[in-house]
C-alpha cells in the first residue's frame, strides 16, 4: 500500500500538469475582441449574401425604405394638405363676412378686397404646390403606400403616381435606388438560379425519366438480339462522333458506347436500357436537360393570367385589365396607368391586396428571370446542334 502511494501522487501530479496546460492552450488560443468581431462580421456578410441572407436583406432594405420615406414625405404631405385645407377654410369664411358686412351697393370696393383676399391664397396654395401639395387630402405616405413605392424602385418598375415632393425625399430617392437596384438584381440571380435548377431537377425527374423510362430486357435477349458477324458487329455499332465530327467504328467487345444525337428536341440522350440504370444510380446530371421554350413561356403566361384573376376580384378589374397590369408590371415598364392604389393608398394599413402585391411581384419577377435563363440555355443548346448536323453534311460531302 505503501509502495502505490507515490505512483498515486505522482499520476495526480502529471494530470494535474495536464490540465493546466490545457487551460494554458486554451487561453492562449482565445482571439481578441476586435479579430472576433471581424469573424463575426464576416459571417454575417457570408449569411446575408447567401441565398436565403439576400431574400431577407431585399425585404428589409424595403421595409426600411418604407418607413424612410414615411417619416420624409409623409409628415411633409399630411402637414402641408392640412395647411392647405385650413387656409381653403379660412378664405372661404372671410369671404362670406366681407360679403355679409360690407355694403352690397359698393361693388368696386367689394371686388378689389375679393380679389386682394385670393391673391394671398393662391400665393400660399403655390407655394404648398412646391412643398409637395399635389391636389390630394389624403395621405398616400402610409406604410403599405411607402413599401410598394420602394419595391417599385429598386425593381426600376416605377409608376409614377407617387412620387417624392420634398427635396430630401428626391435625395433620398437616389441614394435609396442606387444601393437597392444592385441588391435586387443580385437577388434575381440568385433565385433565379435556385428556381431554374429546381425546374430542370422537377423536369428531368417527372416528365423524362419516369414518363420515358423504357422496359429493361433481360442479358439473355440482349445476348440473342447481337449478331454473330463481326463485320455485322462494327456496322451495328458504328457511329457518328458528335463532338469531333468523325466517324467512330468500336466493337461489342468494348464496353464504352459512342453517344447518339438527340432526335426529339428534348436535351437528353435517349439509349439502351443501361442510361436508365446510371440515372437511377446517381450518375445522370438533371442540371444537363434543356427544358422546352413552349413550357417556359406556358409557365410565364399562367403566372400573368393567374395574377390577373386575383387582381380582379381584388381591385373591380375586367381580365384584361388586371393582364395587361400584370404583364407591365413583371416587365418592369410599369407606365402607372393602372395601379392597386384603391386598397394600398388608402390609409387601410396592411391589408391582403398590399401582402399579396408586393409577393407577386418580387417572385414574379424571379420568376420571369428563370425562364429566361432556361430559354437561352435551350436556344444555345439547338444552335450547338444546327451547327453540329451543319459541319458534318459539309465534312461528308468532302
Amino acid at each position: 500500500m505503501e509502495a502505490d502511494r507515490p505512483s498515486r501522487s505522482s499520476t495526480s501530479q502529471r494530470s494535474w500538469q495536464r490540465g493546466s496546460c490545457r487551460g494554458r492552450r486554451r487561453k492562449r488560443r482565445r482571439k481578441p475582441w476586435g479579430e472576433r468581431v471581424i469573424d463575426w462580421t464576416r459571417a454575417l456578410i457570408a449569411f446575408l449574401f447567401s441565398n436565403v441572407g439576400i431574400v431577407c436583406l431585399v425585404v428589409g432594405y424595403t421595409i426600411a425604405g418604407a418607413f424612410l420615406f414615411t417619416h420624409i414625405e409623409g409628415k411633409i404631405s399630411s402637414d402641408v394638405a392640412g395647411d392647405v385645407i385650413a387656409l381653403r377654410n379660412l378664405t372661404a369664411a372671410t369671404l362670406w363676412e366681407l360679403t355679409s358686412k360690407e355694403n352690397v351697393f359698393s361693388e368696386k370696393l367689394w371686388k378689389a378686397k375679393v380679389r386682394d383676399i385670393l391673391e394671398i391664397y393662391q400665393k400660399r396654395v403655390v407655394l404648398a404646390i412646391k412643398n409637395g401639395y399635389d391636389g390630394v387630402e389624403e395621405n398616400k405616405w402610409t406604410f403599405a403606400g411607402a413599401f410598394l413605392y420602394s419595391l417599385t424602385v429598386i425593381t426600376t418598375i416605377g409608376y409614377g403616381n407617387i412620387c417624392p415632393r420634398t427635396k430630401w425625399g428626391k435625395v433620398a430617392t437616389i441614394v435609396y435606388a442606387i444601393i437597392g437596384m444592385p441588391l435586387f438584381l443580385l437577388y434575381l440571380s440568385n433565385i433565379g438560379d435556385i428556381l431554374a435548377r429546381s425546374f430542370k431537377w422537377t423536369y428531368a425527374r417527372c416528365c423524362l425519366c419516369k414518363c420515358r423510362r423504357k422496359p429493361h430486357s433481360s442479358p439473355t435477349e440482349e445476348a440473342s438480339e447481337m449478331p454473330n458477324d463481326l463485320d455485322a458487329k462494327k456496322d451495328r455499332w458504328q457511329t457518328v462522333n458528335t463532338y469531333g465530327g468523325e466517324v467512330d467504328t468500336t466493337s461489342l467487345d468494348e464496353e464504352e458506347t459512342s453517344p447518339r444525337d438527340d432526335d426529339d428536341g428534348d436535351g437528353v440522350d435517349e439509349g439502351d436500357g443501361n442510361d436508365e440504370d446510371d440515372d437511377e444510380s446517381g450518375s445522370y446530371d438533371p442540371q444537363h436537360v434543356t427544358v422546352p421554350l413552349t413550357l417556359c413561356l406556358a409557365i410565364m403566361v399562367g403566372y400573368i393570367w393567374g395574377g390577373a384573376i386575383l387582381f380582379s376580384k381584388w381591385e373591380d378589374w375586367n381580365m384584361l385589365d388586371g393582364s395587361y397590369f400584370c404583364f407591365v408590371s413583371l416587365s418592369t415598364i410599369g407606365f402607372g396607368d393602372i395601379v392597386p392604389g384603391d386598397k394600398i393608398y388608402s390609409g387601410q394599413g396592411l391589408d391582403l391586396s398590399f401582402i399579396f402585391c408586393s409577393m407577386y411581384l418580387m417572385l414574379g419577377m424571379a420568376l420571369i428571370a428563370m425562364c429566361f435563363n432556361l430559354m437561352q440555355e435551350e436556344v444555345i443548346a439547338k444552335i450547338r446542334s444546327l451547327m453540329r448536323v451543319i459541319k458534318y453534311i459539309f465534312r461528308c460531302e468532302r
